[in-house]
């Protein structure tokens, strides 16, 4: 199924589009040089908004699932970038241990885990599951919806060294985010290559600080082009000690979304666009689309019944909400069968490997699609992978338009690797 693009054929994406094409010898010599300075994410996912007069990415997500949604042909490339990522990082790996989320009843997560332990047995390394879980106590085994099975284990800590019963790996692979912190058995390992790295867990991590990296790095790549930065940054601002719960610190939310709805007002009368402004709030640390909400006016705040307040409170692990980012709202102006778009662009490494449309029918295109009811058409080609084609008109080539998503989604992850730098505790200086 190719995605229809209902974005308009003329306006300030096609001249994006066109001008990213045309400087594509500029661009990818411009990624070459910054991952000769900076380390990619080991993997990641990037969640970008195509409003038509703007491009941007809304998330960047460290611990990606959703890895089942990618088609049998996206997956030579995730394997030929797994083998290049565990190359630089443990030439001699034989053994990899993949700690997924506890979660287990969850079969579209546990189809994730399958197609990432499929991935890396491809790449070369014998692969088995290590559960954090404290309840589990033996193996399991799980039968999927797709005919296939996972053996999820108890994680074993023997002196500085963690593994499973007659398994030592090299490198352990979380797919777990550890919003509820860091679990002990993790801590102080020896030998040991752990990625992505504990401080990219959301106990650490803030969503202010990435996008507050995504803005340099945008600047740097609007210069790069000869471009407004804008056009493909998210404006935001942040408020720290709310409690959605208590209904205290609301004078700050509303002051910093005032001022960010102002600016993106003075943003939209300089490119003459006729839509109406929003925000969206959300907790600076979390992921799973919980703890989100579109905001249209500051006064709306006043007004947030119990039901809102609640589901802003508590994030994933029941996690209090305290600090929240509040982010410029991107339209989604992408539509499969008519229900509203966005899409999702997966890497590993600092390789583009595929991705995939979220879809929801019951969400507007001012409103989070990372929504129960959701759910994942491919970033389809008619004919299999191709390559971006220069010489077509901006708009009317899908792979001309995949590859600038795959443009803006590295852009995030450059912004992330920046931010790894900075928050990692045993640098000696912060970049």
């Amino acid at each position: 199924m190719v995605p229809h693009l209902v974005t308009a054929l003329t306006g300030p994406i096609n001249e994006l589009e066109q001008r990213v094409l045309e400087s594509t010898p500029v661009i990818e010599r411009w990624f070459r040089l910054e991952w000769m300075e900076h380390t990619p994410p080991f993997y990641s996912s990037v969640d970008i908004r195509n409003a038509g007069f703007k491009l941007a990415p809304v998330d960047t997500n460290l611990f990606p699932g959703g890895w089942n949604n990618l088609t049998p042909e996206m997956l030579p490339l995730a394997v030929q970038a797994a083998m290049a990522a565990i190359e630089k990082i443990c030439p001699e790996a034989k053994n990899l241990l993949l700690v997924p989320e506890n979660h287990t009843r969850n079969m579209f997560y546990l189809m994730n885990v399958a197609q990432l332990q499929k991935i890396f047995y491809q790449a070369g390394l014998n692969v088995r599951l290590g559960s954090l879980n404290p309840e589990l106590k033996s193996p399991v085994t799980i039968d999927l919806p797709n005919g296939e099975q996972v053996r999820i284990e108890p994680l074993l800590r023997q002196g500085r060294r963690v593994g499973l019963k007659h398994f030592d790996p090299c490198t352990v692979l979380l797919n777990n985010d550890l919003s509820a912190g860091v679990p002990g058995i993790l801590e102080d390992l020896h030998e040991q290559y752990l990625l992505p790295p504990l401080h990219a867990g959301w106990h650490v991590r803030k969503k202010s600080q990435h996008f507050a990296a995504y803005e340099g790095v945008a600047k740097r790549f609007g210069k790069l082009l000869g471009m407004d930065p804008w056009l493909i940054n998210p404006l935001f601002n942040h408020c720290g000690q709310v409690n959605f719960a208590e209904g205290t610190g609301m004078e700050c939310l509303q002051t910093n979304v005032d001022a960010l709805l102002g600016k993106i007002k003075k943003k939209f009368k300089e490119y003459g666009i006729r839509e109406k402004p929003f925000v969206i709030v959300k907790a600076d640390n979390g992921t799973y689309g919980m703890g989100v909400m579109t905001v249209r006016d500051a006064s709306d705040l006043n007004e947030l019944n119990r039901k809102t307040k609640n589901k802003m409170a508590v994030i994933k692990d029941g996690q209090p909400v305290s600090d929240v980012i509040i982010q410029e709202g991107v339209l989604t102006h992408e539509r499969i069968n008519d229900a509203v778009a966005e899409p999702v662009v997966y890497m590993m490494d600092r390789y583009v490997v595929g991705g995939f449309y979220r879809v929801h029918a019951d969400r507007g295109v001012d409103e989070n699609l990372n929504a129960p009811g959701s759910s994942f058409a491919p970033l389809a080609f008619e004919k299999g992978a191709q390559q971006p084609q220069p010489g077509h008109k901006p708009g009317a080539s899908v792979p001309n338009r995949f590859y600038l998503y795959g443009v803006i989604a590295r852009l995030a992850m450059l912004a992330a690797s920046y931010e790894l730098e900075a928050t990692d505790p045993l640098a000696e200086e912060f970049v």
